[in-house]
């Protein structure tokens, strides 16, 4: 059955909707919480909170997430533009809630560290990414915006592992059932006789 094209497009505007709140939120806060460590943590020494569960500590980070690839700053910008541009390509074709929160949280903090590479010094493309979140043993300084990223990250990961695309559809689970209902029986092989024997799921397995 043929969908309807004027509900496949209210879907594809309310999916890029959500996509984008969720970018913004995350870029929202991210801009805010650098802004204010900048204002009341330089020049100080580490803030510990929550009986240092938790240690505001500023840092400059002039590679990737987590202080990775400090030498290639130019080079990790350009690669950060082409994943906003490509988000923005396949997020037409977004039908999938769980896929729409991930690309969301995946762009927002995309977003707010490459703001910081083409704003901040020493340059365009080579600026610092403001840092300030620690926590015990783990051993690099991060901000929202590579929590935002991680998190995406292993969203992604659960949705490829269950086979959930972008789209919302999903492989069908096992091939001997009808409908998807594993409680339908299938139809096994004719026998030589030519009668057709019908038998359960449970039993097609073994």
């Amino acid at each position: 059955m043929t969908a309807d094209p004027v509900q496949l497009r209210t879907r594809r505007i309310w999916a890029l909707t959500v996509m984008f709140c969720v970018a913004v939120i995350v870029l929202t806060a991210d801009a805010i919480s650098k802004q204010q460590v900048l204002a009341r943590l330089s020049g100080h020494p580490p803030v510990r909170l929550l009986h240092g569960l938790i240690t505001l500590d500023l840092t400059f980070n002039a590679g990737a997430a987590f202080g990775v690839g400090t030498s290639y700053t130019a080079i990790i910008a350009l690669i950060v533009c082409g994943v906003i541009a490509y988000i923005i390509r396949i997020a037409r074709r977004l039908r999938s809630l769980a896929w729409t929160i991930a690309l969301g949280l995946l762009l927002g903090g995309a977003m707010g560290n490459l703001g910081d590479r083409l704003f901040r010094g020493p340059g365009p493309f080579r600026g610092q990414v403001v840092d300030w979140l620690n926590l015990p043993h783990f051993p690099w300084t991060f901000n929202l915006a590579d929590a935002s990223i991680s998190g995406a990250a292993v969203l992604i990961a659960v949705l490829a592992l269950r086979g959930v695309r972008i789209d919302g559809t999903s492989p069908a689970h096992a091939a001997d059932r009808i409908d998807g209902d594993p409680s339908t029986p299938s139809v096994a092989p004719a026998p030589r006789d030519g009668t057709t024997r019908l038998v359960d799921s449970d039993e097609c397995t073994s």
